[in-house]
């Protein structure tokens, strides 16, 4: 007698993360990007990361089964939102020159203090930058960081302290491509003037293209 046939069965979806996993997860990246800054990522292991977040092995290949590499890319997508986040809150209301001017005091400190060691570079030598993975999360980053800026330079062209034929989104680029120049050039020299030139050449385009007196 014949089987009837059988109906596949889907795949059971995967279990969605609760909010204690996720905070367990984000308490380990947050260590290890402790642990990598402290040590640097060539040296440091996950024997120490399990260390410093109190984590089994079991534990850390269960939130991490690719082991080291899936855990630095978490690491540096940490360190890519704290890029953003350390500008903040300036660089969410760059309405002002005023905010703009205290936005570069708090960039141009922040490069200062990294000094040398940037430590999204470093992850992404050690990962590889041509991995997709690492490519997003440098491409989104420097994406969104070009999207305040440009936001910022509207809200001046909406309060008329900007002329409105300026093209915002290519502006934005350009200081954006500035800073970036600047920063490596600093942790090559350990001097800021570039970086300090390039994020005031391009408030001082912006402010001349006003066409007369400033208003803050």
């Amino acid at each position: 007698m014949p089987h009837a046939p059988t109906t596949p069965t889907a795949p059971t979806p995967p279990t969605a993360p609760t909010a204690k996993g996720r905070a367990t997860r984000a308490r380990i990246v947050e260590g290890a990007a402790e642990v990598l800054r402290e040590q640097g990522v060539a040296v440091a292991t996950l024997d120490d990361i399990r260390g410093r977040t109190g984590t089994s092995k079991s534990q850390l290949f269960h939130y991490f089964p690719d082991g080291k590499d899936e855990l630095l890319l978490a690491v540096a997508q940490f360190e890519a939102d704290r890029v953003l986040e350390d500008q903040q809150p300036h660089l969410g209301r760059l309405d002002s020159w005023e905010s703009w001017q205290q936005w570069r005091e708090l960039v141009v400190e922040r490069y200062e203090l990294q000094g040398d060691h940037c430590p999204l570079g470093a992850l992404f030598l050690q990962v590889g930058r041509s991995r997709p993975g690492a490519r997003a999360i440098v491409t989104e980053l420097m994406r969104q960081w070009q999207e305040q800026l440009a936001r910022g330079m509207r809200a001046l062209q909406t309060k008329g302290l900007v002329s409105p034929s300026l093209d915002v989104d290519r502006t934005a680029a350009a200081l954006l491509a500035g800073i970036q120049g600047g920063v490596t050039i600093m942790m090559s020299t350990g001097d800021s003037t570039h970086l300090k030139a390039a994020i005031d050449t391009g408030i001082a385009h912006l402010r001349a293209t006003t066409g007369g007196p400033t208003r803050t």
